[in-house]
């Protein structure tokens, strides 16, 4: 199936939290469990949260759609404590579209959508060796670790990962 890259609107909300919800548990379940990643894709992946993130300013939410379902998401905004760094704060792949360039192909719009960036920064799961490699692959590297992903005492651990863009 061909996805094309599009940016998400409002009618995508209730898809794209079914995505998450699915990618989230196909991931995280055997790091968190599943009763905390339904805790967590509940809070972080709400409706509310999603329209939030669709209608920011400095922000770009991506879909990949091939007309029937969609097969991955990405949003990306402007950091408001750094300067001239955006944050990849989202880019999953539904669990079926794996390997098929999905990813790759949002992650390669997203890189175009903020121009004053020289940075884009994001945080994985130290666990998640395939999004790490993922991420290595694209031309990230390993920068710091955090103990509270996502926000301040969250208690999730991290790696952050920055990538130059080209300016």
């Amino acid at each position: 199936m061909v996805f094309f890259v599009r940016t998400a609107g409002e009618q995508d909300v209730e898809a794209i939290r079914a995505l998450l919800r699915e990618t989230w548990h196909a991931t995280y379940d055997g790091f968190y469990g599943s009763a905390k990643v339904a805790e967590l894709t509940t809070t972080w992946h709400s409706a509310a949260a999603i329209k939030a993130q669709i209608g920011k300013r400095d922000g770009e939410f991506l879909v990949a759609d091939d007309g029937r379902k969609l097969g991955g998401v990405g949003y990306a905004a402007m950091s408001p404590k750094m300067t001239k760094t955006a944050m990849l704060h989202q880019l999953y792949v539904r669990p079926s579209c794996q390997n098929e360039g999905i990813g790759r192909d949002i992650f390669a719009e997203l890189e175009t959508c903020f121009p004053d960036a020289e940075i884009m920064r994001l945080e994985v799961e130290p666990r998640n060796v395939r999004a790490i490699a993922f991420y290595n692959r694209l031309g990230f590297i390993e920068v710091d670790r955090t103990k509270n992903c996502g926000g301040a005492d969250s208690g999730i651990e991290a790696v952050v990962m920055e990538k130059p863009l080209a300016g």
